[in-house]
């Protein structure tokens, strides 16, 4: 089985990412033992959690375009803040045509 037989929610993610995963399955899902294993507090892992969930939804839905995306998930990632996201993609469907 090679990484392009993956679904694309999983090749976007990290290998961080997919780790962590790895670890709440076998925790049974529970989000305390996930807690104790990385020695941070119960909402920090739900932080992380809810992060991936939503890495995973942008993934999963039809994105027009590339670039709109990579932007989303730098957001997600805290690689850039959310206002500078909305003024990048505002500016790139801008010369595009789009807006």
């Amino acid at each position: 089985m090679t990484i392009y037989s993956f679904p694309k929610w999983m090749r976007d993610l990290t290998e961080e990412d997919l780790i962590f995963i790895k670890r709440f399955l076998l925790a049974s899902g529970s989000l305390k033992e996930i807690a104790k294993e990385y020695s941070v507090t119960y909402p920090t892992v739900r932080v992380r959690l809810n992060r991936l969930i939503e890495k995973i939804k942008l993934t999963d839905t039809d994105i027009e375009d590339p670039y709109i995306g990579l932007i989303k998930r730098m957001v997600i990632d805290e690689q850039i803040e959310f206002d500078a996201a909305r003024v990048l993609i505002s500016e790139y469907k801008k010369q595009k045509g789009d807006s």
